[in-house]
């Protein structure tokens, strides 16, 4: 039996509403997104009307103490450390459609009656139009969160209406560049730590089981990120990163002797180091070549900033009237701004000699 027109919008509507609302569109997907997960959970939101998102860092404290006696000339100073920093908004948009010849190849048939009431029809043709929208649903949340999740980790580089991510503000080389429209090169408290290269002719780590290299030099880098504040850092590596931190921790662990008998245990836990966080695993950067990096990402500093009412906005466009077609889509609009970057690090992780 035939479904209205205004059937089919209803279920649709019904549908979106529910898989983009449930609360786990980024959760159960082909790969994890932590990066994405983590930017999101801490996101803040700002009301839209400007160019630009701006941050004011401040890098100098310019009063000064003076000793004086008796009748010394004191002196004032006006101070104007105040900076600012400002980063691009961008709007990005995903949509997806269905035609009445998908479903009429799904054995349901579609009335358009422009409104008019009609009985009700049997469950089981709501049932198959359900299951159609859920693979399409399915597909769109999946691109939608793996599009983002890419999108910030890379540098901006790859489209100018995409968000500047990750990579633009933890530079592998932060010695160079402008963020924000701050020159690193002329102000080094705008930079983020870096140990990238090949040891030797760069600063990258290289693994040692017998002295614990990789283990003794993120222990020194405590102090370091934590020498201009307090950051919270989201730890993530590429897989070759975190299984030469395995190396050298599985040297140096502490085994109990249980003898051989019953169920033996090899896994690992996670890692973790005290003043830093959880080292975790992040598929993405195997995706992007960077299977051998670890990035520490200050998210008290580093924040995903949708304008307000905008974050994953649902659209409902009425169906034109020269095609049966049936259009979805969600819009996003903001930015990722860092207002300090000399708390978050990225390092990268050579194999033993």
């Amino acid at each position: 039996m035939p479904l209205t027109q205004a059937v089919i919008d209803n279920v649709a509507n019904a549908a979106i509403d529910y898989h983009m609302d449930r609360g786990q569109t980024f959760a159960q997907h082909i790969q994890e997104k932590p990066l994405l997960n983590a930017m999101r959970s801490s996101q803040q939101t700002f009301p839209g009307g400007k160019g630009e998102l701006t941050v004011r860092p401040i890098f100098e404290t310019q009063s000064n103490l003076e000793g004086f006696d008796s009748d010394d000339t004191l002196s004032f100073t006006n101070p104007t450390p105040i900076k600012e920093a400002k980063y691009p908004w961008k709007m990005l948009h995903l949509g997806i459609t269905m035609t009445t010849d998908e479903l009429l190849r799904d054995g349901i048939s579609v009335v358009d009656t422009n409104g008019k009431n009609v009985k009700m029809h049997n469950q089981r043709e709501l049932t198959m139009l359900a299951n159609i929208l859920e693979t399409k649903l399915e597909d769109m949340t999946e691109g939608w969160s793996s599009g983002m999740n890419e999108m910030l980790w890379q540098d901006g580089a790859q489209d100018s209406k995409e968000v500047p991510g990750i990579q633009y503000l933890i530079a592998d080389d932060p010695t160079t560049g402008v963020v924000g429209g701050i020159d690193r090169a002329v102000q080094p408290l705008w930079r983020n730590r870096a140990f990238v290269g090949t040891p030797g002719t760069g600063n990258g780590v290289r693994i040692n089981t017998g002295t614990s290299a990789l283990i003794r030099f993120l222990r020194q880098q405590v102090r370091q990120l934590r020498r201009y504040g307090s950051p919270s850092l989201l730890i993530l590596c590429g897989s070759k990163a975190l299984e030469r931190l395995e190396e050298e921790v599985d040297a140096k662990g502490t085994y109990t002797q249980s003898g051989f008998g019953g169920k033996q245990e090899i896994s690992m836990g996670e890692i973790s180091l005290k003043g830093l966080g959880t080292f975790k695993y992040d598929p993405t950067l195997d995706d992007l070549g960077r299977d051998d990096f670890m990035y520490f990402i200050d998210t008290k500093n580093i924040k995903l900033r949708p304008i307000e009412g905008e974050d994953m906005k649902k659209h409902y466009p009425a169906r034109p009237h020269d095609k049966m077609v049936l259009y979805r889509s969600m819009t996003w609009a903001g930015g990722l701004t860092a207002r300090q970057l000399n708390t978050s690090m990225v390092v990268q992780v050579f194999p033993a000699n």
